[in-house]
């Protein structure tokens, strides 16, 4: 057997290293294809649609918009690299799986500079497993998402090798690629920004009396930050829309100690992404740097600005989550860390003390979410456990016994066995992946959930099926129309353009939006519009009209206020009007009525009980000039009181009409 274990090892060396780091890059690109297909249409909205608006955009003219005006809030490098995608296929969903495709292989080649970062402290073997479990990260699951993690993740790594390579022989070229590459990757993500202030640090911590051989990066930085602001200014724009989604951690209202508070929480939770060892190897390594001095002083310096500005963003109040999506780019310094042997005894206890407690600072009910689904993968795994066997109160405690126990792992595992350890971090990478994939909050449920909410046709791709992805198509929006039905039906067609409102204040949508004011239009997805039906959705109660003309809506409603209450008298119009049905849901409020009320309409009387909802469907009968009118009245009204004067007689929900 020892024999047989050592030929196969010789055999393994003889093998280049980048025939190995290609297989790891192919490799993990088909586990991820295969992954990304499980999730069926974008659910983190709307950044998947803006990046995919953008690209369509891009593939089409080479400009970048979105829903026909011009973007610059947002990163442009990765909508140019799934470009691709709609400029080969015409059908949405096809492009929608390429782009996903491209995703799986970019950010597979995380690998590689990985593999070289790793190179600058380890022997070949140990190189290549780091970048492998770079690649076997849970977030890596963002290659299913239409969003710029992907390009963003492979870039950061690359950015800091070059701030190690420059730390190590601080030549001008170096500094200059350096300084591209950060360049590229805020083109990319505005994050990066946070880039900048690192690699001005990094040769602080490592060399402070030999700054002057880091004149070229001082220099050019001083001059480019000079320079963007006077072009900012100049432009009339605030220097804090450098910053792009970000400007809001230093630009809206936080306390120091909130952004505080938010530091320890990034530092459990990332402590918790990794699964305890790596990041305990990488606090031993600041600890005690050795011969690492250049990898030591360039990591520290990265992940202290990514930390802060990550904690201050999500410190505020319309955040307020673990913004573990923008944090995740740090864990490939620690799988490199988990590698560098040996390490000092006093480093190795007080970083497995640190690693071990960290956990317990976790607020687990306050973060455990729904919107974890999306930012924080570490959690999901504590909650399908507090699903299955504790109590929410019980996770803290059950978090700090498991990194209790990581953390001794790493302080008494014998020396000769410390290769497994990396092992045990895979096992609990692929354990995550499982639960954040396929659990009960997992992804693969969400992304379901955001197409049935949206979309019920078994064909995304509809609209474009009916009248073909170069019509003109306008989505209507009113009060009854959600979001997933907007932007879902948005994304899988192209020929999808405009989205105009109606009946209800300006929406929280921040994508352009327009008023209806008549326009003229050639397609209606609606509710309820005057135009013929070609196609419709009837489970989500919208269908497509053609219009070729003005977009007329056909109904007016009197007497219910926004927020669905009525008072004492309602009236339905509906014109032009041929006759149907109208089919109205009422429901009540048992705080306010205890008993039912009664909607009086004609000779037919209507009753609400205090809980649920009824639905009466009225038969709609046109007068000599084609108009439909339906009168309500609710005879019993109350004032609320508490600052609400207004008289409130039932929730007219909704006014369905059937033809």
């Amino acid at each position: 057997m020892s024999a047989a274990v050592t030929a196969v090892r010789t055999r393994a060396v003889a093998i280049p290293a980048w025939v190995w780091l290609a297989g790891i890059v192919v490799a993990s690109a088909t586990v991820r294809i295969a992954l990304a297909h499980r999730l069926v249409a974008p659910w983190i909205m709307v950044d998947e649609l803006v990046y995919s608006e953008l690209a369509k955009s891009f593939a089409a003219h080479g400009s970048f918009l979105v829903r026909g005006v011009p973007s610059h809030g947002y990163g442009f490098v990765y909508p140019v690299l799934i470009a691709p995608a709609w400029r080969l296929f015409e059908s949405v969903p096809d492009a929608y799986a390429a782009a996903k495709a491209i995703n799986s292989v970019v950010m597979s080649l995380a690998a590689v500079p990985a593999y070289f970062l790793a190179r600058r402290v380890l022997q070949p073997a140990s190189s290549l497993v780091a970048a492998a479990l770079t690649v076997m990260v849970p977030s890596m699951l963002y290659t299913g998402t239409l969003m710029t993690e992907n390009a963003f993740y492979p870039l950061f790594v690359t950015c800091v090798l070059a701030l190690v390579l420059v730390l190590e022989r601080p030549t001008a070229p170096r500094q200059l690629v350096l300084l591209g590459l950060c360049a590229l990757a805020y083109v990319t993500r505005q994050q990066a920004i946070a880039l900048v202030p690192a690699a001005l640090c990094a040769p602080l911590l490592y060399a402070p009396r030999r700054l002057r051989s880091f004149a070229v990066l001082y220099g050019v930085v001083a001059g480019g930050v000079l320079l963007a602001l006077v072009a900012t200014l100049a432009r009339g724009r605030s220097p804090l829309s450098l910053l792009g989604a970000y400007r809001a951690a230093v630009s809206g209202s936080y306390s120091v100690g909130g952004v505080l508070h938010f530091v320890l929480y990034h530092l459990a939770e990332i402590d918790l992404y990794l699964g305890v060892l790596p990041f305990a190897a990488l606090v031993a390594l600041w600890l005690a740097p050795g011969r690492a001095r250049a990898f030591a002083a360039a990591t520290l310096a990265v992940f202290v600005f990514f930390l802060l500005e990550v904690a201050a963003f999500a410190s505020q109040t319309s955040v307020d989550k673990i913004e573990e999506r923008n944090l995740f780019y740090v864990a490939p310094l620690a799988l490199v860390a988990l590698f560098m042997l040996p390490r000092p005894r006093r480093a190795t206890l007080a970083a497995g003390a640190v690693a071990g407690v960290l956990p317990v600072f976790v607020d687990f009910p306050r973060f455990i979410n729904t919107a974890a689904v999306a930012d924080t993968f570490a959690l999901l795994p504590w909650w399908w456990v507090q699903d299955h066997w504790i109590t929410i109160g019980q996770v803290r405690w059950a978090a700090l016994a498991v990194s209790l126990a990581a953390a001794a792992a790493f302080v008494v595992w014998p020396a000769r066995y410390l290769l497994a350890l990396p092992v045990l971090v895979a096992v609990y990478f692929v354990l995550t992946t499982l639960v954040v994939e396929n659990g009960r909050h997992g992804i693969h449920q969400a992304s379901l959930g955001k197409l049935w909410a949206g979309i019920r046709d078994p064909h995304a791709n509809w609209i474009d099926r009916a009248v073909g992805p170069h019509a003109s198509v306008a989505i209507l929006r009113d009060a009854s129309t959600t979001d997933e039905t907007v932007w879902e039906n948005e994304f899988f067609n192209r020929s999808v353009r405009t989205v105009l409102f109606h009946g209800v204040g300006r929406v929280p949508d921040p994508l352009p939006e327009s008023r209806l004011a008549g326009q003229h239009v050639d397609y209606a997805l609606a509710h309820d519009v005057v135009g013929t039906p070609v196609a419709a959705d009837p489970a989500i109660g919208v269908t497509l009209f053609r219009v070729d003309g003005p977009l007329i809506v056909p109904t007016r409603v009197t007497g219910v206020y926004p927020d669905s209450w009525s008072g004492r008298h309602v009236t339905y119009v509906r014109r032009p009007c041929t006759g149907g049905t109208l089919n109205v849901t009422l429901g009540s409020d048992a705080t306010l009525f205890p008993r039912p009320q009664v909607v009086v309409t004609g000779d037919r009387r209507i009753v609400v009980p205090p809980t649920g909802t009824t639905t009466a469907s009225l038969p709609l009968r046109p007068t000599g000039r084609g108009v439909c009118t339906v009168a309500f009245a609710v005879p019993h009204t109350k004032v609320p009181g508490h600052g609400d004067e207004r008289a409130l007689g039932v929730h007219f929900l909704s006014f369905d009409y059937e033809r």
